[in-house]
């Protein structure tokens, strides 16, 4: 809200004292929590609103399709205002302001319009600038300031020239399609081919495919299973011969390129050691349905780029889950008294950390065999079910003769068991341990004090 009201001040060109620093200050700390910054009376805001579909969250150097990462629409803009158009740039952004304060939406969306053409000139002229020319090409990189400058300003490029036929076909598709079948996928080919066939692409085979490629990412953006999109290209044939002869083959690159970036995700989450259930089950999903629709027992690139997929979650999840029992029993090894620190518990931290990895173990059980991680995870899995059967029943033993000094660190050991053998065994399980544990104290208790009278 403080954005909100310093922004429309400063459009107003009311002088607040510090209003740029605080602005900065604000945007870094949001910038820091993961928040979304709300900008409002924005001309950069209006010349990227078309790209919001095909903006993606993750990090600049991101190698994905028809995407542009988020971080890279500040440099982008700088660039834009600074080395492209910078007259241009700063005459039309004052007069979208000024049409913002009117409230003149009219005025405003011709005023973006002409930016948008103008950009596009631009834009397109400093590409072909930079062909065969690898010095103005790495100063070309450094000026935009963003890790894929040129792959960047192509995509920017690309929306851009056709986002009138794209906001078209952003009207004639669901918002939401929670069923990919048959008719509906016949349906959605109408609506791109529909679309690409109107006079002002029929002379620009570039502008088609751009089209193609931003309408594709969009239906797959508004699919409840993404990897759905793969039945545009196997429509009429599970051939990879045929599919990679049609234009809609990009369907499947564009599944194969989110799929490849779902293994990077991977990757980085468990090194977080943040829950990764729901990407496993996506990366699951998604090389499953690849394998049923697409005919992959030939030799082809997919195949292999498919296999090199499979291959490297496999590697993720070995490195991950193979120590998953040997962490276990370090937190619960039975403690000899005098190792015990009186009134000592096990770190939370750490018991969080182990109970994450028991769950990958359980959830790698549902999804590793389309994953290539069964003979690991069963393994792995075999390895903690035996460990915890026994080694309950001597944590258990241990909490029954604790004294008073010792027994917070055998309960909380305990107590981990349970938690652990929720995950492995199921909650029934993990109940009965807690009703023998509460029987265990409550009978050393009545012998403690038999002893004593």
């Amino acid at each position: 809200m403080l954005i909100a009201e310093l922004e429309r001040s400063m459009l107003r060109e009311d002088d607040v004292a510090g209003s740029e620093l605080i602005l900065q200050e604000l945007r870094r700390t949001i910038r820091a929590s993961s928040q979304p910054v709300p900008r409002i009376g924005d001309a950069a805001r209006r010349f990227f609103a078309s790209l919001e579909p095909f903006m993606v969250d993750g990090p600049a150097d991101h190698k994905r399709i028809g995407r542009l990462a988020r971080v890279s629409l500040e440099p982008i803009w700088e660039w834009i205002g600074r080395d492209l158009m910078p007259a241009e740039a700063k005459a039309l952004s004052e007069d979208i302001h000024r049409a913002l304060l009117a409230d003149d939406r009219i005025k405003v969306e011709q005023l973006v319009r002409a930016l948008h053409e103008r950009a596009l000139q631009r834009m397109k002229e400093a590409i072909v600038a930079l062909e065969s020319n690898e010095k103005a090409r790495r100063r070309f990189s450094v000026e935009v300031g963003t890790p894929q400058a040129i792959q960047d300003v192509t995509t920017l490029i690309g929306i851009l020239a056709v986002r009138d036929q794209l906001a078209e076909l952003a009207r004639r598709l669901p918002e939401h399609i929670r069923i990919f079948e048959r008719e509906h996928v016949d349906q959605v080919k109408t609506y791109i081919d529909t679309t690409a066939a109107q006079k002002s692409l029929q002379n620009s085979s570039a502008q088609k495919r751009d089209l193609l490629l931003y309408g594709l990412i969009m239906v797959a953006n508004r699919l409840a299973a993404p990897w759905q999109l793969i039945y545009i290209a196997t429509r009429e044939s599970d051939d990879t011969t045929r599919i990679a002869e049609s234009p809609y083959a990009l369907a499947v690159t564009i599944v194969f390129g989110e799929v490849e970036y779902m293994v990077g995700e991977l990757r980085s989450e468990l090194k977080a050691g943040r829950p990764v259930a729901s990407l496993l089950k996506g990366l699951h999903d998604a090389a499953r349905g690849m394998r049923s629709e697409i005919d992959l027992s030939v030799d082809s690139p997919w195949s292999r780029q498919l296999a090199a997929i499979r291959s490297a979650v496999s590697n993720i999840l070995a490195a991950e889950i193979e120590t998953t029992p040997g962490r276990v029993r370090r937190l619960l090894r039975p403690r000899p008294t005098k190792e015990i620190v009186p009134g000592s518990v096990l770190d939370s931290i750490d018991v969080h950390e182990v109970e994450t990895r028991v769950e990958l173990v359980g959830v790698c059980r549902h999804y590793a065999g389309e994953l290539a991680a069964s003979e690991v995870t069963m393994r792995t899995y075999s390895e903690l079910a035996q460990y915890l059967e026994t080694g309950t029943k001597i944590l258990l033993d241990a909490l029954r003769h604790a004294d008073n000094a010792e027994r917070p660190f055998r309960q909380s050991q305990f107590d981990a068991a349970v938690r652990f053998c929720r995950i492995v065994f199921g909650a029934d399980y993990a109940g009965i341990l807690v009703k023998a544990a509460d029987v265990a104290v409550q009978s050393a208790a009545s012998e403690r004090k038999a002893a004593r009278a």
